[in-house]
Parts: structure tokens; sequence; C-alpha cells
């Protein structure tokens, strides 16, 4: 069984649920150093040292696109940056429309 401190989360001044590293690598099934590498070429962008939950599920679409499709880790951070555009766009295209 894997014991967290209380501060394995806290609340950011704006409300949102910041998680540890160390949760972050459990939830998502990978490491520390993995999610360090992620921070350090710009995938993820921790608040302080903590990482929002957009960013855990993030570690785990990015995990998805490797295992599942082959996809090298820039290709899936392409992926994700262009899903999320793609649903940017169709919110303003929706709210244009009525």
């Amino acid at each position: 069984m894997t014991e967290f401190s209380l501060s394995t989360m806290v609340l950011s001044p704006e409300g949102d649920r910041l998680y540890t590293f160390e949760y972050a690598a459990l939830v998502t099934e990978t490491s520390t150093t993995v999610i360090e590498q992620f921070v350090q070429v710009g995938l993820i962008e921790p608040v302080g040292s903590m990482l929002p939950s957009r960013s855990i599920a993030r570690i785990a679409q990015i995990r998805r696109l490797r295992r599942d499709l082959g996809i090298n880790l820039v290709g899936a951070a392409m992926v994700l940056d262009m899903a999320q555009e793609i649903a940017q766009l169709r919110a303003k295209l929706k709210a244009l429309q009525t």
C-alpha cells in the first residue's frame, strides 16, 4: 500500500487542485523522471513544484497515444495540441451560430 502525505494535493490561489509529481506518476503509471522530462521539453506545465489535473490528464493521453498508436513524443504532443485547438474552434463556431 502506498502512503501519501497530506501534501499530495493542494489548492492553488485560483482554486485549482494541484498534485505532486509522485502522485501524477502513480496515477499515470509512469515515473517522476518521465514527468520531469515532459516538463523540461514543455509538454506539461507545472505550477511551482505541483501539477494541475489537466497536466496529469495530458500525461495519460500522451502515454496512450505512444503505447496504442506508436506515436513518438513530439507527435503525441502535436496530436493533443491540434485536438485542443479543434475543440476551441468548434466552441467558437457554436457560439457564433447561436
